[in-house]
């Protein structure tokens, strides 16, 4: 391997390695763009470079290019490594799969923080999504009435002594073993 060739695959595991960071952080078109850099300089037959296009076919789903990712993984799917081939098949029939529909009282709306600036009159507050509940009072019991030690059986407190005498005993033995 010439030293182009190092450089070339050195490069292209760094670009792979902030394609994955910027996906994970949620910069889908940042990512995009890396592992599109990265799988050109990795070359698509290799082990590398399919890797870094299954993680590409990904992140042009996540970045709303779901037909690109099916293309991709449809190539992906005719791939020389093994690995490669199964995970992209696997991958390309989750995207395929029809959408289920939710229900409205199934999903919780966020709202959408990006075209909020600094010192906007707007700002969220929760008085905007319904009044809070008030918690409730804590109902104070009333105080129970002492106990009248009279009604006590104590014929039973026998057998905790003899419960008792057994325990010593036994932790006695244990000690002289």
């Amino acid at each position: 391997m010439t030293s182009n060739q190092s450089d070339r695959l050195e490069q292209a595991k760094a670009l792979y390695a902030a394609g994955q960071l910027a996906f994970e952080h949620g910069n889908y078109r940042e990512a995009v763009s890396s592992l599109e850099a990265g799988s050109q300089l990795a070359g698509g037959a290799t082990s590398l470079g399919g890797m870094i296009q299954l993680w590409l076919m990904n992140a042009y789903f996540a970045a709303n290019r779901p037909q690109e990712a099916i293309a991709l993984g449809e190539k992906l799917a005719k791939h020389p490594d093994g690995e490669v081939r199964k995970q992209s098949q696997r991958v390309v029939e989750i995207l395929k799969a029809p959408q289920l529909k939710r229900r409205a009282d199934w999903v919780t709306p966020i709202p959408d923080l990006s075209n909020l600036e600094a010192g906007n009159e707007n700002r969220l507050t929760l008085s905007q999504y319904g009044s809070t509940k008030a918690t409730p009072k804590a109902i104070s019991l009333p105080p129970s009435p002492p106990e009248d030690l009279s009604q006590i059986n104590t014929r039973d407190n026998g057998f905790l002594w003899i419960a008792l005498v057994a325990i010593i005993l036994t932790l006695g033995g244990l000690y002289f073993l």
